[in-house]
């Protein structure tokens, strides 16, 4: 166990020692190579390229630089990423036949390799983070560490000012202190629904009862999100040291930490982390030598997306199955085997140290007039740069696609962005330069939800969308209640049908109300929001519907069943490229004739819509 001045220590000794990992004038011959250990660079063999350069620079004798495995530095679609300090040379798409050049002409030779060099969308070589469109307009807040240590060691989290938030509450802080920085911040719930974080730790305290708890909610579910897991990887002591900042806050002695069972990266970090952080004396008994004692356990989940819904969450904690508790009361009277709780999400937690440390005017002066901070979203679908973003509230939609995503791959136009996932709602063009906060998604019919954050170009159909939105809400209902069990499933039918070119217009009709009923008489929370992504797309897209549902057509030729793809003789030059590349033959024609499709046998994969260079052929 380490006293605290030993941390004091650890902290003035590590942080110099890690000086050249932020400062790229450090006075150091020594170098770290920092190899992203995210899963996405995981499933791109960074691991082997990790070992590969521990491997060559032992043989080769070479002690003065460092390997370092980090969490995600973001920028997913450059990954595996490979950054060197303290020069801050950034390496993309890297791969273990790499190594031994990077090696060579980067750390013996003291040049670069000019072929890894990351590149912005623009074909501008980036030698630094800091050079890369992709951050210039970040602000890393909850994503502070991710990237910059390596995450299986206290070490280096305590050379960061790891643990000093919680130094500070236990040592010169009262609970109603605490509660009021937090309060006084305007952190909201990064969960989803955006409740004052401040006022929930507030009502759990006032909740008289010999037992408390905290629960982090890491049971990250929606589709393409994938923020919560990358700050578990990254960073996992900062969601350690704001539960234990929450339970003496609260009063409460022990903290759980539910985390899906299929993030396993996450969970061996999180398991490494509270060992570490037990055997430093930060989690258990009289923690830095106060009367307050705090520990936390892991519980896995088994993937249920109800259970991220915070009562299933418990129930699943409690060894039930994972369904919606009627509320009132709420967790913070009545939680966790009846007694009160207080549950906040991975992203919520990993702003805390930050705002106790720096105070909660300083918090507040970033993002919004109502939406304070900043807002971690997990950037993907039809945008160039698909990655982990953090940015102050109030930044527009245009400008995360546009200037940090990079634009739309192919010269494609965009089409609408889908926010808060199954929940969520989707934004179209008209609105691209909506703010980003809580009060301005509500507005256009969306939320901001845990911030997955999906882009779609011109080729995607709007009600195929919902429809797969609508069969995610299907198949992960709990069936608790019937408006969702039942209710969801005829508008998963009802879109079925329009797919399938067999609708009707009073279909249109049918959903609508459908959605209106399930919205105000679910059970809980993902009950009522389960209808938004098709509210949204009928509100912003409803031509699209009337298409499928009067005409039967599809524009996009996404719903398979309706499409009928066609070759114009005009424009046709008679190359022969789609018949080339049609995987069916179903093209007809020789020489420099014109082809024909033979619709018997076009199965409508498109192939020979995106072969031809002539733009002829079409639905």
């Amino acid at each position: 166990m380490k006293s605290l001045e030993k941390i004091h220590e650890i902290r003035e000794e590590k942080r110099k020692e890690l000086d050249l990992r932020i400062n790229t004038k450090a006075d150091t011959r020594e170098k770290h190579i920092l190899v992203c250990q995210g899963t996405g660079c995981t499933s791109s063999k960074s691991p082997e390229i990790l070992e590969k350069f521990k491997k060559i620079l032992e043989e080769k004798n070479i002690t003065n630089v460092r390997v370092i495995k980090t969490g995600c530095f973001g920028l997913c679609a450059k990954g595996p990423i490979v950054i060197i300090r303290p020069e801050d040379t950034f390496y993309a798409m890297v791969t273990p036949e790499d190594c031994e050049e990077i090696i060579e002409k980067h750390i013996i030779k003291g040049g670069k390799v000019e072929r890894l060099l990351c590149k912005d969308i623009d074909g501008t070589v980036a030698n630094s983070l800091d050079e890369l469109n992709f951050y210039k307009k970040q602000k890393r807040i909850a994503l502070k560490n991710c990237g910059l240590v390596n995450p299986e060691e206290i070490d280096e989290y305590i050379a960061f000012d790891g643990y000093k938030a919680l130094e500070k509450v236990l040592i010169e802080m009262t609970q109603d202190e605490v509660i009021d920085v937090i309060k006084n911040s305007g952190l909201r719930g990064r969960g989803g629904a955006g409740f004052p974080t401040g006022k929930k730790w507030e009502l759990t305290k006032a909740s008289v009862e010999n037992q408390k708890y905290v629960v982090c909610n890491a049971d990250e579910g929606d589709p393409g999100a994938f923020m919560d897991r990358s700050i578990l990887e990254g960073d996992p002591h900062c969601v350690l040291e704001a539960m234990a900042i929450a339970g003496y806050s609260i009063g409460a002695n022990k903290g759980y930490i539910y985390v899906r069972a299929e993030y396993p990266i996450a969970v061996q970090r999180l398991k490494i982390a509270i060992e570490q952080a037990r055997d430093y004396g930060i989690l258990g008994e009289n923690i830095f030598g106060t009367d307050f004692s705090f520990d936390i356990e892991i519980r896995l989940g088994a993937g249920a997306f109800v259970c991220g819904e915070e009562t299933a969450l418990l129930e699943s904690i409690e060894g039930k199955r994972g369904q919606p508790r009627v509320k009132p009361p709420y967790p913070a009277q009545s939680g966790l085997w009846g007694k009160p709780t207080l549950i906040n999400n991975v992203e919520t937690y990993a702003n805390i140290a930050q705002i106790i440390l720096n105070g909660a005017e300083w918090y507040s002066s970033i993002g919004t007039e109502t939406s304070k901070g900043t807002k971690v979203f997990a950037l993907g679908g039809n945008v160039n740069n698909i990655g982990l973003v953090e940015v102050p509230m109030g930044t527009t939609l245009r400008e995360i696609i546009y200037d940090i995503g990079g634009g739309i791959p192919n010269g494609r136009e965009f089409k609408a962005a889908q926010t808060g996932g199954p929940s969520g709602g989707c934004i179209p063009k008209e609105h691209l330069d909506t703010p980003i906060d809580y009060e301005s998604l509500k507005q256009i019919g969306s939320m901001m939800g845990s911030g997955g954050l999906i882009v779609m170009d011109d080729t995607k159909c709007m009600v195929a969308l919902a429809k797969f939105y609508l069969d995610f809400t299907v198949s992960e209902s709990c069936g608790k209640c019937t408006p969702c069990r039942i209710g969801t499933k005829r508008m998963l039918e009802i879109l079925e049908r329009l797919c399938n070119g067999e609708g009707e217009e009073l279909d249109l009709y049918k959903l609508e109300k459908l959605a209106d009923n399930i919205q105000k008489s679910s059970v809980c929370g993902l009950g009522q929001t389960a209808p938004n992504p098709v509210v949204s797309t009928m509100k912003y897209f409803r031509e699209e519907f009337r298409e499928h549902a009067i005409k039967k057509e599809c524009r996009t030729l996404e719903c398979k069943a309706m499409a009928k793809i066609t070759i114009n003789e005009e424009k046709c030059k008679g190359c022969g490229l789609c018949q080339k590349h049609c995987p069916v033959n179903a093209i007809d024609g020789s020489g420099r004739n014109k082809r024909i499709i033979n619709q018997e046998k076009c199965i409508k994969c498109g192939t020979c819509i995106a072969s031809c260079p002539f733009h002829a052929i079409g639905n």
